[in-house]
Parts: C-alpha cells; structure tokens; sequence
C-alpha cells in the first residue's frame, strides 16, 4: 500500500513539473505498478503527453489512460474545419502518402483509411493529426502492406534491440510467423517496453506487434 501511494504521487509530481500538461483536472491511482489517470483535458495531445509522462516515472508497469477531451462549447472546432485543417497538416508531411492514406471526421473524430507501406508513414499522420485542435480521438482502419517480403524478420529485430543502449536484449524474446511479431520478455520501465515495440516496428516488411513484454 506504501509503494503505491509512492508511486502515485512521483507521478503526480511528474505530470505537475510538464509544462505541456495542466495537471489540475487529472487525477491519478495506482495498484501494483498499474497507474490511472482520469479526469479532463483539453486536447487529444496533452491526453498523449500525460500518458507519455506517467509512463516515464520509475516503477510504472503500464497506464491505464481514462482522461477525456473536454472541448469548450463556444469555441468547438466544426468537423469541416477539422477535415480541412487536417488535409493541410497531412499534405505538408513529406512521410504521409495522401493517395493512399483517407480519412473522415465525426464529432470530432477522425478515422483513418487506405494503406501504406511503413508503420512510420501512419504514425507520422497520427501525430500530425493528434496536434489538431478539436479532434477528441483519432481511429485507425488503415492497413500496413510493405512493398517487400518480410525476411529474417526475428533476426533483424534481435540485432536492432542489441544496438539500443537502453534495452538488455537478453531478456527480451522475438517470435515472428511471416510478418507478425510477438514480442515477450522483462524490462525495467514502461518506456522500455516502448522502445522495443517501436524498434520491432522499424524492421523492415513487419505489419503487425504484439508486445506482451513484463515490466518488473
């Protein structure tokens, strides 16, 4: 019970120091390792942003992201203006390829269609669309198809997690079938169970990670 009531409040104490992140109207708990934040913020970016911040605090296994995007009435952003800004910040994103990748705004969410060759290529549009404001959630249906045939899939990952000075390589176990990875194992901080997923991501011809790394 100790442990936890520490634990909660060094994240407290961590959302309060980031300046992106007005910590005033999110609460957090925390249950074995396991951290919640709740409560209302006023953008899709500063709900990453905490969730991001919590998960960097020493000790946390995983974070259980409850917070919603509390829009002010008077100035809601239409979804037209939405749709609108978004193509602009899309197109301008060298990493976005706009023939293929779609989208379509409701209530302030935006769902993403169509396919791309790279996870990046769909990151890059989520964060650039993450920043807008107005948006409440974004949703992704759209398909990674890489334009070359997954090969020694579990070899690449096991070397690029070797030259990640962070990660213990040792601990972590890569299985792949074709162009599916599970990743399994024990690392030291939620961020680390992150930085492996995104280094699994960057091997060429992978479309799908399943992390179920242990955080101790």
């Amino acid at each position: 019970m100790r442990e936890d009531h520490k634990l909660q409040a060094a994240v407290q104490s961590r959302l309060d120091f980031d300046p992106a992140i007005n910590s005033s109207r999110i609460g957090v708990g925390a249950r074995e390792g396991i951290v919640t934040i709740s409560g209302h913020v006023p953008s899709l970016l500063e709900r990453s942003s905490a969730e991001r911040a919590a998960g960097q605090v020493k000790g946390v296994k995983a974070v259980i992201n409850e917070l919603l995007v509390d829009l002010a009435g008077e100035n809601r952003t239409s979804d037209e203006q939405i749709a609108e800004r978004a193509y602009a910040r899309l197109a301008s994103n060298v990493s976005v390829p706009l023939d293929r990748l779609h989208f379509a705004v409701k209530d302030g969410t935006i769902t993403l269609h169509g396919d791309v060759d790279w996870h990046f290529q769909l990151q890059a549009a989520i964060d650039d669309l993450r920043a807008l404001e107005g948006v409440r959630e974004i949703r992704s249906d759209a398909q990674i198809r890489p334009p070359i045939q997954a090969e020694k899939v579990h070899e690449k990952i096991k070397r690029a997690l070797a030259d990640i000075a962070p990660l213990d390589a040792e601990r972590i176990h890569v299985t792949a079938e074709g162009s599916k990875v599970t990743l399994a194992g024990e690392v030291t901080s939620w961020h680390e169970k992150g930085l492996a997923e995104s280094t699994a991501w960057c091997v060429p011809g992978v479309t799908q990670v399943d992390n179920r790394i242990t955080v101790l």
